[in-house]
């Protein structure tokens, strides 16, 4: 099961009552972008809802966001995830990850928590499976998340006496070159006693090389009242700091994807190609073909087939579908349906259980009843079609008239020839037919076939007449004075009029 469907903990009696500061006022300079940082999408989600799934199964009273840059924007993406007891605070100037907190203290945000966790908003990797040994924790005054990081260059490092007791943390640029030699790192991530965090945060400066208020500084003062440390993987606790670590970031989230995919019942072909996002559902026996791409809210039931090469966003495959090289957004396809190969399926489609829409064509607002077919080339639009109605290649439905779309209803059993426009607003009746090449601007009643053609005329000697016509142009052209080859009219004479 994953971790966002996992069932919320209830913190035993004794533990009080806990929160969590999600930091995510800053705007991120080395993304090199006009939207705030945590709002970058990976893998289906914003960094800052990848942070908030994660807090979600610790069954939290409160989850404080500090929002600032685009704290409209920022602030609407937090209250979307739906998480309980959310609460937004602004931090109006950035001034440091101490001073955030401390707008989150003095908003009173944080009133009635006894223990509460702070963590930034820029590590879609974390699990809950890591922070609640951190909250849990029986350190008194606080516990600092931390890593043994390959190259801790820019991290701030985390100190110990010769017992091993933490004793602070230094930041990179106001480190020594001895505790530069620290390769034990800061995650950015603590749990505090919320009362000790408070007082601590109130006497913060900002004497230090960026001029900011360090959330790191309050560690070295709780010190005497208890302080440890709990050590997490590096790869699930990394920040993301631009956008080739935002790209590592999203490999690691569909792998993990992928596996509970497989784990949970479904075939993925290959991996390597698979790309499916954390809000989509795969049932038990699906298989996904290379080159599949599932996002937003898809819904794969079990036994359905998905690829090769399609792309489908917001979409219900019900059981036994297949669906092959297309591309579907915001679409329902029904039991034992057919979709592809090179089909669109736009906003509003809904294929009933066996219907069939085939190669080259493409469906927007419009229902597909129970077996029937739109085999080749068609462009069906606000439509509605019954039960077993064949639909003839290269058929349109003429739904916008330049003010409004208009609605083609197509009867149970109904055949519509090749080549039949269907100017909308227009009904095609039960079991009625339409000739092919027909233009269709009235309704078809019942049984009846809609015939719309010219009558068709057939000229006897046409191809001899039409090659003794070239020929005298040839030769007029070869007999001027300007030479051969000039095409008809260059030497100022009007060409051979009427028709071919």
């Amino acid at each position: 099961m994953s971790e966002h469907a996992a069932a919320e903990r209830t913190a035993p009696d004794d533990a009080g009552r806990r929160g969590a500061v999600v930091l995510a006022a800053g705007k991120g300079t080395r993304f090199r972008s006009e939207r705030a940082k945590v709002l970058h999408r990976v893998a289906g989600r914003t960094m800052l809802r990848w942070v908030l799934e994660a807090l979600r199964p610790l069954g939290l009273d409160r989850v404080v966001v500090v929002v600032g840059h685009q704290a409209d924007e920022v602030r609407a993406e937090a209250e979307a995830s739906g998480l309980p007891g959310l609460v937004t605070v602004l931090q109006s100037e950035q001034r440091g990850t101490g001073h955030a907190v401390r707008c989150a203290v003095d908003d009173g945000a944080l009133e009635g928590i006894d223990r509460v966790i702070v963590l930034p908003g820029d590590v879609p990797l974390l699990s809950a499976r890591t922070l609640e040994p951190v909250l849990d924790a029986g350190d008194p005054a606080a516990t600092v998340l931390t890593f043994d990081a390959a190259d801790p260059a820019g991290y701030g490092r985390v100190l110990r006496d010769a017992d091993g007791r933490v004793t602070r943390i230094v930041e990179h640029g106001d480190a020594t070159d001895d505790e530069r030699l620290v390769t034990e790192v800061n995650t950015a991530i603590y749990a505090f006693d919320a009362r000790r965090l408070a007082s601590e945060l109130a006497a913060l400066s900002s004497a230090n090389a960026q001029g900011e208020e360090y959330l790191t500084d309050v560690i070295a003062p709780l010190v005497p009242h208890g302080v440890g440390a709990a050590l997490a993987p590096e790869d699930e606790v990394a920040g993301i700091n631009d956008r080739v670590q935002l790209a590592d970031a999203g490999a690691v989230l569909r792998r993990r994807i992928l596996e509970r995919v497989m784990r949970e019942g479904a075939t993925v072909v290959d991996p390597q190609t698979t790309y499916v996002e954390a809000d989509v559902t795969v049932g038990r026996d699906a298989l996904l073909r290379p080159g599949t791409h599932l996002e937003g809210a898809t819904r794969i039931a079990d036994g359905a087939e998905v690829g090769p090469d399609t792309r489908l966003v917001d979409t219900r495959v019900e059981e036994g579908a297949v669906v092959a090289y297309s591309v579907a957004s915001g679409a329902n396809i029904g039991p034992g349906a057919s979709v592809g190969p090179y089909a669109h399926l736009r906003s509003g489609t809904r294929l009933a259980a066996g219907a069939k829409v085939g190669e080259f064509v493409g469906t927007k607002s419009s229902v597909i009843g129970a077996r029937s077919k739109v085999p080749h080339l068609a462009y069906i639009g606000d439509a509605e079609i019954g039960e077993d109605v064949n639909i003839g290649a290269a058929t349109v439905t003429v739904n916008y008239d330049g003010f409004e779309k208009n609605r083609t209803v197509i009867g149970d059993r109904a055949r519509v020839g090749s080549d039949t426009m269907l100017v909308a607003p227009v009904r095609i009746g039960v079991e009625a037919y339409t000739g092919a090449g027909s233009v269709i601007t009235t309704d078809v009643p019942d049984g009846a076939l809609g015939v719309e053609r010219t009558e068709q005329r057939i000229i006897d000697g046409f191809a001899e007449r039409k090659r003794a016509k070239h020929d005298r142009r040839q030769a007029t052209a070869g007999g001027t004075s300007h030479g051969a080859g000039h095409r008809d009219g260059q030497d100022g004479s009007a060409p051979e009029e009427g028709p071919a």
